[in-house]
């Protein structure tokens, strides 16, 4: 089945690769790595909260004092004393508390936003291949869903939690200080409570994890749906997608159905615990003041304290809901920032951008997942270096390389792009050039051989840039849209990249020229003019290997010269590899590379490749002969196929 076939029916070819999600040890580590910097504030957090609660724990004495007084008959004036005390703790503790919510809250706030950036860096340096494996579905719901729910976390549920525990510490603590014997009755209710947070631990884990996975592959089938609505609609299946949509939905309602049962079993097990507690210090004061070891006031206090646990108890517990939940899905936000065991995400090969689909630059090997110099060559594992090509070249040695296991793409290819040289790769759909292209510009990883890149003179500088027919215009001004290239380009040096791809003149004619907003709901650029604009981004990132995969294709026969002349004077002066959409490129080349069923099979000069007689010499009698019968559109011989990408 073809990747086009399994988008059209729902159905997938192969399993996805989910991204990677960290365990609690590497998550646990990567907290501690982000909360570093904010040491001052957590102490001070810690230290505020402490008071707000001991200052707090004043009440019950207080009003247990008030008790004593009432028992004894005192006089009503002696009362006076205690109220005004009890005025002084509300005050103090609503302003200490106030002051330590609002710490917790910014050191939280803090570390969100450091895990958001870190999230965003590494999520765009993801290789293209791991993305496309785990599906869209998969990273937007990490960034959107699991993003919230630590948000969420963080604003609510943290505040609270710190407050709940520091309270349940200092608490048991003051009750020891009234009579020991109070806090092992307090501790009756331990047991119960510790029993149910194992088991709430427990099953809450995995159930959570797997929710997320739901919800993933729910937002999968929706994405694959709405993006494939076209092709749906023109096969009549919209009800095969409602039913694979449904049953995703169905899914992912069903685990939070479940979810809800464990909350609710959970609070029935709570109330247990209450219970006895409460029982065991209301029974141990009767005892004790019966037989005069405390007064009535002293358990009154210690029957308070205990009661007074009920929401921090609770609190910590039910928040296990919320940490639980928080839990996996910074498990698999810190899975992409600071990968599954440890090591950094594997990352996008390179910086900086000449392309709008690929990031360019080179890849590492797929035993280190750590990001190279991008201006050092690679090779794939357990490939010598036998290159004796002149330093500056591409060399690509004995590369085989496939998808799936069994189904190669590519098969010993052997290659050498000289300095300067402009090659055009061209050859029948399916045969390969896409997957080549891709393997020189770092997109992917040859499964076995090696592909050799220069090294560039600038260490600023992506080692190759890639530029596809598939452009994206940022919502924005175009000059920072044009500076996605390079940060630091002066206004004179963007114009100067615009003259040399021919756009100058008609972005000058721009209501705001560079600063014209473009984009999504911004001033529409036709597809010659978006073309145009990814060839100015290549001048700026100025590589020394330029990789073209049918970066003309869009523009359509009207703009096609105008592209191929930009396109040209984009990569004047590099190694440049265009995979040709149109064979005048090709003939225009230095030399052109033809391909067929993964191999190369021929290599030379427009001239001497007709007069041969062979796979090309075919492919131009066709598109020549087609173009020049008006009745017929022109053939084209590059249409991708699910076996090229």
């Amino acid at each position: 089945m073809s990747a086009e076939a399994a988008a059209v029916t729902g159905e997938s070819t192969t399993a996805r690769e989910l991204l990677p999600t960290a365990t609690p040890a590497r998550t646990r580590a990567a907290l501690r790595e982000l909360i570093r910097p904010y040491r001052r504030t957590a102490v001070a957090c810690f230290a505020t909260m402490t008071a707000a609660t001991v200052v707090g724990l004043l009440v019950q004495p207080l009003l247990g004092h008030m008790v004593d007084l009432v028992a004894d008959r005192r006089p009503p004036g002696d009362l006076t004393l205690p109220v005004v005390l009890l005025v002084v703790v509300a005050l103090v503790q609503g302003g200490t508390t106030a002051l330590g919510l609002s710490l917790v809250s910014q050191l939280g706030e803090s570390v969100l936003a450091r895990l958001r950036e870190r999230f965003v860096d590494r999520a765009l340096r993801l290789p293209l291949a791991q993305v496309e494996k785990a599906g869209t579905g998969d990273l937007s719901a990490r960034v959107t869903r699991d993003v919230a729910r630590v948000g969420e976390a963080v604003r609510s549920a943290l505040p609270e939690l710190v407050r709940s525990v520091l309270a349940i510490v200092l608490t048991l603590g003051a009750m020891a200080a009234l009579d020991w014997r109070f806090l092992l009755a307090a501790l009756a209710a331990v047991p119960v409570q510790a029993h149910t947070a194992r088991w709430y631990v427990r099953s809450a884990v995995p159930l959570y994890a797997r929710e997320r996975i739901a919800t993933g592959a729910q937002q999968q089938q929706l994405l694959d749906t709405i993006a494939g609505a076209g092709t749906v609609r023109a096969y009549r299946l919209e009800e095969r997608h409602t039913a694979h949509v449904t049953e995703r939905s169905s899914a992912a309602v069903g685990m939070t159905m479940r979810g809800i049962k464990l909350v609710l079993r959970f609070y029935n097990r709570l109330h247990v615990a209450e219970y006895t507690g409460l029982a065991a210090v209301l029974v141990t004061g009767f005892l004790l003041v019966r037989a005069g070891s405390v007064s009535i006031g002293t358990a009154t206090a210690a029957a308070l304290y205990f009661h007074s646990l009920f929401a921090p108890v609770n609190s910590a517990l039910v928040l296990l809901d919320d940490a639980q939940t928080a839990t996996a899905a910074l498990n698999r936000l810190v899975g992409v920032t600071h990968g599954p065991a440890g090591e950094p995400a594997p990352a996008a090969p390179g910086s900086g951008s000449g392309s709008d689909t690929s990031t360019p630059g080179t890849p590492n090997t797929p035993d280190t997942p750590d990001t190279p110099d991008p201006s050092v060559p690679y090779d794939a594992p357990d490939t010598p270096d036998t290159s004796d090509t002149a330093p500056g070249a591409v060399t690509v040695s004995g590369v085989h390389h496939a998808y799936e296991p069994g189904r190669p793409v590519l098969v010993d290819v052997h290659l050498t792009l000289r300095p300067g040289e402009r090659v055009a790769l061209v050859g029948p759909s399916g045969a390969g050039k896409t997957t080549l292209a891709k393997l020189i510009a770092g997109v992917h990883r040859p499964t076995s051989g090696s592909v050799r890149l220069p090294r560039g003179e600038a260490t600023d500088r992506p080692s190759v840039a890639l530029v596809t027919q598939e452009t994206h215009v940022f919502a924005g001004p175009l000059a920072e849209d044009l500076r996605l290239a390079r940060d630091a380009a002066g206004d004179d040096e963007l114009r100067a990249a615009l003259a040399t791809v021919d756009a100058l003149d008609w972005v000058e004619a721009l209501p705001d020229g560079l600063a014209t907003v473009v984009g999504e709901g911004g001033h529409r650029l036709t597809p010659a003019q978006v073309q145009q604009l990814a060839l100015a981004r290549l001048v700026l990132a100025d590589p020394p290997v330029a990789v073209l995969d049918e970066a003309t294709a869009e523009a359509g026969s009207t703009g096609a010269r105008l592209l191929e002349r930009a396109a040209a004077r984009a990569v004047e002066g590099r190694i440049a590899l265009v995979v040709a959409h149109r064979l005048t490129q090709a003939a225009a080349a230095d030399r052109i590379v033809v391909m067929e069923d993964g191999r190369i099979v021929e290599s030379g000069h427009h001239d001497e490749l007709c007069a041969a007689g062979g796979t090309y010499a075919s492919l131009w009698q066709a598109w020549s002969g087609t173009r020049a019968n008006p009745g017929h559109p022109p053939h084209t011989t590059t249409a991708p196929t699910p076996k090229d990408h």
